[in-house]
C-alpha cells in the first residue's frame, strides 16, 4: 500500500520542525513536494535560491535515512548560501513504498530523483552537492556526468565501494569486545536483528564509529526513529545491519566513475569513522581537484561531533568554489565608479 507523504507529516515531525525553526539563524523559506513520476519527493529550502551563490543541495545517507540528522547544514544560509534538504523516496516526508522489492530500490532510482529535484526547483544551473555516507555515492555518480551547473562537490563519510565497506566492517568488528560480537552473531544467525537487545549491542559499535557525541543529538535520533518506523529502503538495499550488507548495494561501487569528476571536491571523514580511510582512498586517488579533511575527534558525523571546525572547513571550501568579494572592497569599488 502506498502511503501519501502528507500522511507522514505526523505531529511528532511537526513538533521537531517547529523547534528547528525557532533555533535556526535563518528560518526555512519554502518547503513542499516535487513530483517524481507518480511519486513525490519532500524538500525544504533555507535561504534565497535565486541569488548569486549556488544552492547547497544536501543528500542524506542510509540508504533509507532522512534529512533530519543533517539539519544543521541549514546554518549555511546565515552566511548567504541557500540550502536545499530533501528526503529521498521511501524516507521521511517523501512517498513510502513498503511493497516494492529489490528490482525497484536501485542506485539509479536515487540518481534520477536527484536530477529531477534539481530541475523541478530550477537550480540545475548553479548548485553545490553535499552527499553524506550513502549520499556521497549518489552525488559522485551525478558529478561524473559533468553537469554544467555543478560548482562543487562535498563527499562526506562515504565509502567509494561497498565491497571495500564490507571488508573494513570485518576489521572494525574484530575490535569489538568478544562477548558483544558473539551475542551480535547469535542474533544475526537467529534473524533477530530488529530486537531491542540487538540494537543495544550495536550501540557499542555506533558509539565508537558512527556518533561519538553522547547523548546522541536530537536530530540524529530523529533520523534513527524515522528509519525504525519504515526500514524498507535500508533493509532492501543494505541489509539487516551495518555488518551485513546483503542487499542491492552488496557489490555496488562508484570507483570506475571517479576519473570523470571535474568539479572541485572536498572529502570529509572522521578519524574513528566507520567509513575508514581505506574506503575513502579511491576518491582521493582518482578525482582530479580534491582535498581531504579528517576530523580527529569524530566518527561518521563530524557535522554533529565537531560542528565548529566542520562549519569552518565547509565555509572555506565554499569560498574556494565561489569566491566572494569582501564587503569593504566592493564598497570602495562602488565609490570609485561614482567618483
Amino acid at each position: 500500500m502506498k502511503v501519501d507523504p502528507a500522511a507522514k507529516a505526523s505531529k511528532q515531525r511537526r513538533t521537531r520542525e517547529t523547534k528547528e525553526v525557532m533555533s535556526m539563524a535563518v528560518a526555512p523559506t519554502a518547503k513542499g513536494w516535487v513530483p517524481f513520476g507518480e511519486y513525490r519527493t519532500w524538500y525544504r529550502v533555507t535561504g534565497d535560491v535565486g541569488g548569486e551563490l549556488p544552492a547547497v543541495v544536501v543528500v542524506h545517507g542510509g540508504p533509507g535515512s532522512t534529512h533530519d540528522y543533517l539539519r544543521n547544514l541549514g546554518e549555511l544560509a546565515a552566511h548567504g548560501w541557500p540550502v536545499v534538504h530533501y528526503d529521498q523516496l521511501g524516507s521521511g516526508g517523501s512517498t513510502h513504498l513498503p511493497e516494492r522489492g529489490a528490482d525497484f530500490w536501485t542506485p539509479e532510482l536515487f540518481a534520477d530523483e536527484l536530477d529531477n529535484l534539481l530541475h523541478r526547483l530550477g537550480i540545475e544551473d548553479n548548485y553545490v552537492l553535499y552527499g553524506q555516507s550513502w549520499g556521497g555515492l549518489v552525488v559522485a555518480r551525478h558529478a561524473a556526468q559533468r553537469p554544467d551547473g555543478l560548482r562543487g562537490l562535498v563527499i562526506a563519510n562515504s565509502p567509494a565501494s561497498y565491497p571495500l565497506w564490507r571488508q573494513e566492517m570485518d576489521v572494525l568488528r574484530a575490535r569489538l569486545p568478544s562477548d558483544v560480537d558473539a551475542r551480535l552473531r547469535a542474533h544475526e544467525a537467529a534473524g533477530t536483528t530488529t530486537t531491542q537487545e540487538y540494537f543495544d549491542l550495536m550501540r557499542v559499535f555506533y558509539d565508537r564509529h558512527v556518533c561519538r557525541t553522547l547523548p546522541w543529538p536530537s536530530d540524529y535520533l530523529a533520523s534513527f526513529m524515522e528509519m525504525a518506523e519504515d526500514n524498507t529502503v535500508y533493509a532492501t538495499m543494505n541489509g539487516p545491519s551495518e555488518f551485513t550488507v546483503s542487499g542491492t548495494l552488496k557489490d555496488y561501487s562508484v570507483i570506475e566513475y571517479l576519473d570523470d569528476i571535474e568539479a572541485p571536491t572536498l572529502l570529509i571523514s572522521g578519524r574513528h569513522d566507520e567509513a575508514t580511510p581505506v574506503t575513502v582512498q579511491p576518491y582521493f586517488d582518482r578525482i582530479h581537484d580534491v582535498r581531504w579533511e579528517i576530523f580527529e575527534h569524530s566518527s561518521h558525523v563530524p557535522h554533529l561531533e565537531e560542528p565548529e571546525r566542520f562549519r569552518e572547513v565547509l565555509l572555506g571550501f565554499l569560498q574556494h568554489v565561489h569566491p566572494r568579494e569582501p564587503v569593504r572592497r566592493a564598497a570602495e569599488r562602488e565609490v570609485a565608479s561614482h567618483g
